[in-house]
């Protein structure tokens, strides 16, 4: 007998109702078709969805528990995400919110390249790790490479493009990334502090392998990629290709009906991310502090076979909350502050140093 996934879903119902919903879950997320119609002995034993339980939440929401079998997800990644929420994502009141996935599917996608250890070691740290975003769009590669030369003049550990930044006629990568690594590097000699610069990875599969490519190139050993726009089977296929490499996740387009928790935290994790980048509580996206320990639960926990993903919280950071983001977050974590940072103009390299000090104050 194959091994199975439990998925778990969330879904809104009456009582009357939730049996046939929970079962008509199991059914869509396997064989998509009526039971009663299918003959085969293999296919109702080892391949339909089976119903494991059904929890009453209270205020009509009910926690349903679904067996996959694991050989239906072909261990491919876009795939995997099809298996556990392909159609029923089309359906209202029904959210993925977890997933326990058994050693198969663990061993099949193998997690992070490099973890929460690697990046540390990168840049010679020992406790949390600072980090910003160049923007806005629209900058030249010019403009780009000397303000991340100013930022790494202040000792932080990781400079990303904005997930925005792309390859636009203004900006064109294969223009941009060689001169804003240069300046990182020359900026990062001076300082003492290996700080890496993270391009951002867009386009098709052959795109994105040129690009990083092109990376490698110009001695860049990091990268961001945004696997809900990539795609999750191309964001994995790139993982595996390149096993030198660590990979930021970013979350844009990941505001499906499945829990943070398990897209960022876990599913992320799996499929190779070395940090995952999330909104942050209290900043402007509105995730609640619950859902962002959840995350970082999720990217850090102890999984046989799974190295740690560095979980970034993100979006309104600014440097006045960097000694209440780390108490909450502790040591393990990476800290991403953007606009506000930015916002210091020609006192860029002064902030940066200041921030790059709160965080590391508490190692």
């Amino acid at each position: 007998m194959g091994t199975r996934i439990q998925a778990v879903y969330r879904v809104e119902s009456d009582a009357k109702s939730i049996e046939a919903r929970a079962r008509g879950i199991a059914v869509e997320q396997s064989v998509e078709m009526p039971v009663a119609a299918i003959v085969s002995r293999y296919v109702l034993d080892e391949v339909l969805g089976r119903l494991e339980s059904v929890e009453d939440l209270g205020g009509g929401e009910y926690e349903v528990r679904i067996a996959l079998a694991s050989a239906t997800t072909g261990y491919e990644a876009g795939q995997l995400a099809n298996m556990l929420f392909g159609n029923t994502s089309l359906k209202v009141g029904i959210t993925l919110s977890d997933a326990v996935f058994p050693d198969d599917i663990v061993s099949a996608f193998g997690g992070p390249n490099h973890g929460l250890g690697g990046l540390r070691d990168r840049v010679k740290a020992g406790g949390a790790l600072c980090a910003t975003a160049l923007k806005p769009q629209g900058s030249s590669p010019a403009e780009l490479a000397g303000l991340a030369s100013a930022i790494a003049l202040g000792g932080i550990d990781y400079i990303k493009d904005d997930h925005g930044i792309a390859d636009q006629p203004y900006s064109p990568f294969a223009m941009r990334v060689p001169v804003i690594a240069e300046a990182v590097a020359k900026a990062a000699a001076h300082t003492g502090v290996p700080t890496r610069y993270l391009p951002s990875l867009n386009g098709n599969l052959d795109a994105m392998r040129a690009q990083i490519v092109l990376c490698r190139s110009s001695g860049l050993d990091t990268v961001l990629v945004t696997p809900m726009l990539s795609g999750l089977s191309a964001f994995h296929t790139l993982k595996r290709e390149n096993p030198d490499m660590a990979f930021v996740a970013h979350p844009s387009f990941g505001g499906l009906s499945v829990a943070p928790s398990l897209l960022f935290g876990k599913l992320f994790r799996l499929l190779g991310a070395d940090a995952t980048i999330f909104p942050n509580h209290g900043g402007r996206f509105g995730y609640s502090e619950d859902e962002c320990r959840r995350i970082a639960h999720c990217a850090l926990h102890d999984w046989p076979g799974v190295r740690p993903c560095v979980p970034v919280p993100a979006g309104g950071m600014t440097l006045e909350r960097v000694p209440e983001i780390l108490h909450f977050f502790g040591r393990d974590v990476m800290l991403l502050i953007g606009g506000s940072l930015l916002s210091a103009g020609e006192n860029i390299t002064r902030e940066t140093a200041r921030f790059c000090e709160a965080v590391r104050a508490h190692e």
